[in-house]
């Protein structure tokens, strides 16, 4: 039996700080939180006891879009890519994610499938992935971003149902453009199967985004980027996400992305559980400077800001979720208790997972994060087992 026992922190739950916080950790699960006071100690002689001398302690990050770090690319998937990418992104307080796709063509996606599958089956050491986010191919060329335009294609539902019979449970959210030829119908099977179906890259109306949410829209992916903007006589995509509160929506906090001052409205619009903290990080997170590839397509990184090569359009980022809890607190004026929720406790509610992710509660697993005063990610704990130690 392994055990955890951290105590003096202020730790961060769902129904608040507890400013002298004490958990216990058996066996990767939560079995004590709460006052250091009420504790009576039951430990055995082998834990590994963490004074926190006043420093936060909050759940793990959940990243749900993110395409990879330190060189690998989800789209790239072996053993050896995610390992990468799940040992960065943990270092950086990532404690589950989804390995999101790019648009490309059937055979490409398909391997990406099959290689995530097969490493999810073996038992993951780093952050765990929670399975796979599909962003396209079945988006609009008219906002392609980052995206090939010439790999784009209408909705192809025979795809996902046979993606879904060979890898059940392995698919949890796509993002589509809804307006586009068949997008209702895949909407809807979307839904059926409980797999979030997001808006992203699309031209489409407000009205294209009330009558996707009627059958089962729910989501937006990198708010504000890549999508039809606001106008006070058309709303668009962004003025239905915004006006909406059955859709949640992501946001990249960078500074890069989106202004500061469009964030807090986000966060003011989606208060309290439709906001979620995403990275979007491409392959050359960690790495700095340089040429790089990304769907392949030739990726410039400059000052840390990754565009096309070729058109200049931003591509990804090089985000780490410790970076954007950072800037939603410095720069947006989120609580950490807020910005915790925001990176963890709703992406964990987005998939379903919440009776077992994202927040710090008896019964959950052991994903947890030391943070200092200043921020600083100190230690990160996935299922009680430390991956990143002081």
């Amino acid at each position: 039996m392994s055990e955890l026992l951290i105590s003096g922190a202020k730790v961060v739950t769902e129904q608040g700080i507890i400013e002298n916080g004490l958990v216990h950790v058996v066996d990767g699960k939560l079995a004590y939180v709460g006052e250091a006071s009420g504790w009576q100690d039951t430990a055995s002689p082998n834990v590994v006891r963490i004074e926190a001398d006043g420093k936060w302690l909050l759940p793990g990050f959940i990243d749900v879009h993110v395409h990879g770090g330190y060189g690998a690319d989800f789209m790239d998937a072996n053993s050896e890519t995610l390992d990468t990418i799940t040992r960065y992104h943990a270092a950086h307080g990532t404690t589950g994610m989804l390995a999101t796709t790019m648009t490309a063509t059937r055979e490409a996606i398909d391997r990406v499938l099959v290689e995530v599958h097969n490493y999810m089956e073996q038992g993951m050491p780093y952050a765990q992935l929670l399975g796979v986010h599909l962003e396209g191919p079945f988006i609009s060329p008219k906002w392609a971003g980052a995206q090939d335009p010439n790999l784009m294609v209408t909705p192809q539902l025979d795809w996902l149902k046979d993606w879904h019979e060979r890898f059940p449970q392995l698919m949890q959210q796509l993002t589509l453009a809804p307006e586009r030829e068949g997008g209702h119908e895949m909407i809807a099977w979307l839904r059926d199967q409980g797999i979030v179906a997001a808006c992203g890259h699309t031209d489409a109306s407000y009205a294209d985004i009330q009558s996707a949410v009627a059958v089962g829209l729910s989501h937006a992916v990198h708010t504000f980027n890549a999508m039809k903007p606001l106008h006070h006589r058309e709303p668009g995509t962004v003025g239905a996400v915004l006006t909406d509160a059955r859709i949640s929506g992501e946001v990249i906090a960078d500074g890069i992305h989106v202004h500061p001052a469009a964030i807090k409205l986000l966060t003011m619009v989606k208060q309290p559980h439709g906001l979620l903290l995403i990275t979007d990080a491409m392959s050359a997170a960690g790495l700095g400077d340089g040429q790089y590839d990304l769907g392949g397509q030739a990726v410039t990184v400059q000052a840390g800001v990754a565009r096309l090569t070729e058109g200049g359009a931003l591509a990804g980022s090089t985000l780490t979720m410790i970076d954007a809890l950072r800037f939603m607190v410095r720069e947006v004026g989120a609580s950490v208790a807020d910005a915790s929720r925001y990176g963890s406790g709703n992406p964990a509610r987005l998939l379903g997972l919440e009776a077992t992710h994202g927040s710090i509660a008896e019964g959950k697993h052991a994903d947890l994060l030391l943070i200092s005063s200043e921020l600083e990610l100190e230690q990160v704990w996935v299922h009680g087992v430390a991956i990143k130690e002081a």
